[in-house]
Order: structure tokens, then sequence, then C-alpha cells
């Protein structure tokens, strides 16, 4: 499912000039970041490590996108892709990024570490959700280039040791990659539950509806790494929700860490330090 596929031009586009949506407060918030007062969600060690790596915070950056979510109906025994919802999760979740990433380009960002994604719902509406991306804005001192092959910042869902740890061996993150799947898993008529009452027995079709649902998952995910021209993806996180569609309405979310080699750097993997845990 690529993004030109599912969210409109105009939603899509990029701009590092944008300020679209942010509010007097944020865009004061990103002022002072650019004095030289960083804010950041990382745990002191992941700051210490981040620093080590030869990268500086600038900032938090955030994202978001109230989205309203769409309806498809679906046959009680068909099992089947909600593609009307499956757009709207992954559109959703792309516009947040892409506004997060904004930011970051008004603090001259190499790129957001620590990326987190988010969704809010709220009692005033059923049918609309909050999509928010979140993370730490960093820059390399020695203006080493780590943007995206697109121009973009890069972005990483990795911690900050994570982080550390795959500059050391020679890769790099160029972005977060992700593959969104929406499926409606067929009820079983009364006579297939009734026969397979007591028994046991493999449930076909829920087996399959499960697999497939995972798959397009996955597969989008992995395309948006070649995209990008990513060697591998790390971290990969999988995730099944249900959002309140109902018990048969699942969505498979799939997002890992897209990474490159490092250019001039040979991949050099230190042997492991063992550690005794005394507690």
């Amino acid at each position: 499912m690529s993004k030109s596929d599912d969210v409109s031009e105009s939603e899509s586009a990029y701009d590092p000039t944008s300020l679209e949506g942010v509010p007097e407060a944020g865009r004061a918030r990103l002022e002072q970041n650019k004095q030289g007062l960083f804010t950041s969600d990382l745990s002191v060690n992941e700051f210490l490590l981040i620093k080590q790596a030869g990268f500086d915070p600038l900032g938090l950056v955030v994202g978001s996108s109230i989205y309203h979510i769409g309806i498809q109906i679906s046959g009680w025994k068909k099992s089947q892709e909600m593609t009307v919802l499956s757009e709207a999760m992954y559109g959703a979740r792309q516009l947040a990024m892409t506004r997060m990433e904004e930011e970051a380009d008004q603090l001259g960002a190499d790129g957001v570490v620590g990326v987190r994604l988010d969704i809010g719902r709220y009692e005033w509406g059923q049918d609309m959700a909050e999509f928010i991306a979140i993370g730490t804005a960093v820059k390399h001192r020695d203006g080493v280039m780590h943007r995206a092959p697109n121009g973009r910042p890069f972005t990483s869902d990795l911690s900050g040791q994570d982080f550390w740890t795959l500059l050391r061996t020679g890769h790099r993150p160029v972005g977060m990659v992700m593959g969104s799947c929406v499926y409606h898993v067929a009820h079983r008529g009364m006579m297939q539950s009734m026969a397979q009452t007591g028994r046991n027995v493999e449930l076909s079709n829920f087996t399959q509806a499960l697999y497939d649902a995972r798959e397009l998952a996955m597969g989008r995910m992995q395309s948006e790494a070649q995209e990008i021209g990513a060697e591998g993806i790390v971290g990969v996180d999988l995730q099944e929700t249900s959002h309140g569609w109902g018990s048969h309405t699942i969505e498979f979310f799939a997002v890992g860490t897209a990474i490159v080699p490092r250019e001039g750097h040979d991949e050099k993997i230190e042997a492991p330090t063992p550690v005794l845990d005394l507690s």
C-alpha cells in the first residue's frame, strides 16, 4: 500500500517550510528550540548514547491528525480486507508522520529518533481518532549528512541504545516503514460450529483470514522499504487491534526501521560482553 495509492496528492505533499496546523504555542516552542533549549523524551541513558554517537538533540517534534474513519459493510460469512478502513488508518498515520518531519525540518534536524505512533479516541466522536507521531529531532554535530534518500529527515522507532549500536556496526536508519491491513474475519455458520463442538480441529477459515491479513500488512511494509532503497528492516513490530469495530474486524499494523549501510564505514561487530544480573 504505497502512500500515492491511499492519500491524496495534497495530503501527501511534503513541505519542509510548512507550519500548517501548528498553533501559536507550538511555533513558540520551536523558536525556543532554535535558540538552543532542547526538549526530549529520551531517557538519560538514551540521551548520553545519542550524544556519544555524534548527534545532538534539538527538540521534541510532534505531528497530529484527527481523522474521520469511514464505514464499510462486509458480509457475515465473507473474509475480506476492509479497504476503506485500511486506507484511513494508513493515511492518517502518514499525515501525522509528515507533520512531525516538517517540524524537524524547521529545527534543521537530520532525523527523528525514538518515534512512537499513538492513537487516541474521544467520546465526542466514535468514528474519529487522533493519530499522533512524536519523537526527538537530532542533528549530527560534525555536519555528516544522515538524511533519507528522499531528502526528508530520517525517522526511527529504535531506542537510543539500539540506534547507537546500529551506527557502530556500519549501518544507519533511513526511515520508519509501515503497512496496514484492516480485515473482516468471516463468522462460522451455526451448523459448522455445532459440528466442531467438543473436537480438536483447526478452524481453517480463521487461520487463513488472519494469515492473509498479516501477510498484506507485512508485504506493504516491505514495499515501502524497497521504495526508499533500504537494505533491510530492523525492530519490526506487528500489532493487532480491533479499534472498537467489533470482534471480527481487526487491524494488522506492521512497522519497523528501514536501514542502509553507512557510506565509508566498514561493518564491525564487536563480540558481546556477558552481563550477570544480580537483581
